[in-house]
């Protein structure tokens, strides 16, 4: 990984994108650069407005493996689940069926509909994490909706999609999927994904600002939704602003019929297509690879001590999140203080040390942490040092 493309971290460690991802140098020049251009407006062309959205969109699609026509760009998670239970027709009678534990923004925009006469049913896996045998067990006639994350905040584990989407296509229910703790660490193509619609936010492992997102949704479900919210900057029929506006309303917009209003959110987006720009620029792929090692290397160097692994140890259902607990929890608070003193930040969640290395951290990284791990353990900090490396750590 490109070392100068983040900056210093004010000389700490940041292993917490599953809470915040930080802005690449590129994206914070872009920041930097959005506010001079509105210091001194004459520098925005009218063609910005429908530029950034455009390329926005274009690095989107690239992430997703889809068309950019088919990005709906939003300011959350939640702006593409609003989407869905808003638009969509529901009956009395109908069910959504959700994960006991998930993160409650995939979980609280379905609560809505049950005013509505909705079923609105919380799974309680027997295993983590849930699998598609599990699913088709509940799954009922009534069933209409059935939505997940893919990795999951609390536990770091990540379901089968292809397996729960090939279920659910079979079963005629509609697979919806948040994606925001995977977008960004995880190679996704949405082309051979059994997925009906994906939302994601911005501000974790895709390293935007806070209050972007974007959702896809299969065309043949877009085409069902019931939900207008027309915008008079998409109805343009093109980007000269010049030209006498129209009353009528645009029918050819697809996707971009959805898009959050202001859709030229230069602070927010001029920034965050930088980021995206460099994601791909690096390669999903490559940085999975590396962000797997890190997390490899993590688990290893716990090997044969106290701490116990809340998250999965292997993959597919391990993810780019390791969660641990010491049996005493006192022990498990008094180290999240340790590395915090130690200029080590982590995320504390449910009980747990979350960690979540990504493409700017380095094995060196891990090897800091651990030396703090295993020195609240009762063991040498040179111990954690010695777990990944080729030197003879005999005393």
């Amino acid at each position: 990984m490109d070392a100068e493309a983040f900056g210093s971290f004010d000389g700490r460690i940041w292993l917490n994108a599953a809470h915040q991802g930080p802005l690449p140098v590129a994206a914070a020049a872009a920041a930097h650069q959005a506010v001079a251009d509105k210091l001194s407006p004459v520098r925005i062309a009218d063609d910005a407005f429908f530029a950034l959205p455009r390329e926005l969109k274009n690095g989107l699609g690239r992430l997703l493996g889809v068309s950019a026509a088919e990005v709906v760009l939003g300011n959350s998670t939640t702006y593409g689940l609003h989407l869905l239970t808003h638009g969509l027709a529901w009956r009395p009678g109908d069910e959504v069926l959700l994960v006991d534990g998930d993160f409650p923004a995939t979980v609280i925009p379905w609560l809505a509909l049950r005013r509505h006469g909705v079923r609105v049913r919380m799974l309680k896996p027997g295993r983590r994490p849930l699998s598609a045998a599990e699913l088709e067990r509940e799954l009922t006639p009534a069933t209409r909706v059935f939505c997940s994350s893919w990795v999951f905040s609390f536990t770091g584990e990540a379901i089968d999609l292809h397996a729960i989407g090939a279920l659910c296509r079979e079963r005629g229910v509609c697979f919806v999927v948040n994606a925001s703790q995977a977008i960004g660490a995880r190679p996704i193509d949405l082309r051979t994904t059994p997925v009906d619609a994906l939302v994601s936010c911005g501000f974790k492992w895709l390293c935007g600002p806070y209050g972007t997102g974007f959702c896809w949704i299969e065309p043949g479900l877009l085409e069902r939704l019931d939900y207008e919210q027309p915008y008079w900057l998409t109805q343009m029929h093109d980007s000269d602003l010049r030209h006498e506006a129209t009353y009528e309303p645009r029918t050819d917009l697809g996707a971009a019929r959805y898009d959050v209003f202001c859709t030229a959110n230069f602070l927010n987006f001029a920034p965050w297509r930088a980021s995206i720009e460099l994601l791909l620029e690096i390669g999903i792929e490559t940085i999975a690879t590396h962000d797997q090692a890190l997390v490899g290397r993590l688990i290893a160097g716990l090997t044969d001590t106290d701490w116990q692994l809340v998250s999965p140890r292997q993959e597919p259902e391990r993810s780019t999140l390791v969660l641990i607990r010491h049996p005493n929890p006192d022990r498990t608070a008094a180290a999240a203080a340790a590395l915090t003193k130690a200029g080590i930040d982590i995320a504390e969640r449910a009980g747990s040390l979350r960690f979540s290395p990504h493409l700017y951290n380095t094995t060196s990284d891990i090897d800091r942490a651990l030396a703090v791990l295993h020195a609240r353990d009762g063991r040498e900090g040179r111990r954690a040092l010695c777990v990944n490396s080729q030197a003879d750590c005999q005393p």
